[in-house]
Parts: structure tokens; sequence; C-alpha cells
């Protein structure tokens, strides 16, 4: 039996580098600010659809918003806190811009320390590494020609590639379909966040621009 992308997609969970996910928690929530209705709303102007985000969906502490944040780094570099669920890009002045993330679902999963984003895409495509094949040729095998970007591809609108010392960590930052994913351990390794938010922060970051990866707990010192 021969089946299409899409179906496949719906039998089986993608790694997808590290960022596939659980099932969905029933969804819940009051009224909420016109703020971020219209910051989540419907992206115009894209080649496939970025869909308004049901803010029920999203625990609120992890709505995209400007903060407070002393640190050492120097204004754009971009610091992830697993631990928190919270990815913060550094500005000037103390402050940065707070995203709310979902991380990997076991500390093992997750690179930390530093690196630099060396590759943007929007609406990347996919292809499973050799390993990934070799460990599950069933799951994985159909894809090994790759796996474009459009509204099926589990890396969403936009994707950051992380490299250190000029090699692919494999470890990415990217949209997701999944808002009710944002906050919680779900994914195998990669950091999603709200496509409207990866939007954002990928017009923010240039090439080059340096990431530091927390551990599941503990501060950022330099």
């Amino acid at each position: 039996m021969k089946f299409t992308r899409r179906q496949a997609l719906a039998a089986v969970p993608l790694l997808l580098a590290g960022c596939a996910t659980q099932s969905a928690p029933a969804p819940q929530g009051p009224r909420f600010d016109p703020a971020y209705l219209a910051m989540y709303a419907a992206v115009p102007d894209e080649p496939f659809p970025v869909d308004a985000v049901d803010l029920r969906q999203v625990p609120p502490q992890f709505f995209r918003r400007e903060i407070a944040y002393p640190t050492a780094a120097l204004p754009g570099t971009i610091i992830v806190d697993p631990g928190a669920r919270y990815l913060y890009l550094v500005l000037e002045n103390g402050r940065a811009l707070r995203y709310g993330v979902g991380v990997g679902r076991e500390e093992a999963f997750n690179f930390r320390g530093e690196a630099e984003i060396a590759r943007k895409a929007a609406w990347p495509g996919w292809t499973p590494t050799r390993d990934m094949i070799a460990r599950e040729p069933e799951r994985y095998g159909p894809y090994r020609d790759g796996l474009p970007g459009g509204p099926d591809n589990p890396l969403g609108a936009r994707a950051l590639y992380l490299y250190r010392g000029g090699v692919d960590t494999l470890y990415r930052l990217h949209g997701t379909n999944e808002p009710w994913s944002i906050g919680r351990q779900v994914s195998s390794g990669c950091i999603r966040l709200l496509n409207q938010d990866i939007i954002d922060l990928y017009r923010r970051v240039p090439v080059g621009s340096r990431v530091v990866v927390l551990p599941a707990s503990g501060p950022f010192t330099s």
C-alpha cells in the first residue's frame, strides 16, 4: 500500500533533526489582550498559510514580550534557557525580548554551550541523517530524499541553524504548527517557537549571531 506524504505524516511521528512531539492536551483559557491577539494573528504574504494561534493552547507567560534582563552578553546574543522554557534576544540597556519555547523531552537530547547561526531558512526542508535512517529505516527511509518546506513540515515557517566551529550541530531554532507544545518538554532536542515568534526572531538576527544554550538549570555568567 502506497502512502502519500500527508498520510505518512499523520501516521508516523517525525524526529526531524530532533524535533518530534507528543499528543496535544485539551486547550483552555479565557479572553485575551487585543495586543496579543494582534501579535499572534494570521500572517499574510507568506507562501504557505500561517494561521492565527489559538492562545487558549499557550500559557500566557510564554507570550512574546520585552522584559528587564541584565546580562553581560552583548546585544544581539540569543540565550536559550531550556529549564525555564524561554529564549531571550538580548537588547540594549539591560532589556531582552523573551519568547516561549518547547524543548527536548530529556536532558541528554539537548545541545548546550555556545554556537552561532550559520544559516537561516524560510519554510525549511528537512532530510533525515544517515544514522536516523539506519536506526529506523521504515520510519525515516521514505524521507531519505528530503521533505520540502510547507504547512506539513514540523520545522514550521522558519529555521535558524546552529553551528559550532564550522560544524553543523544538527540543533535548530524553528517554528511549529503545534502551539500547545510551547512551554513543554516535547521534542528530541530542537528548540521550537510559535511560527509568529520564529518569523519575528528571524527578522531580527543576522547570520553569524551568537547563541548560548544553557543547561537545564544554571545562570549565564559570561
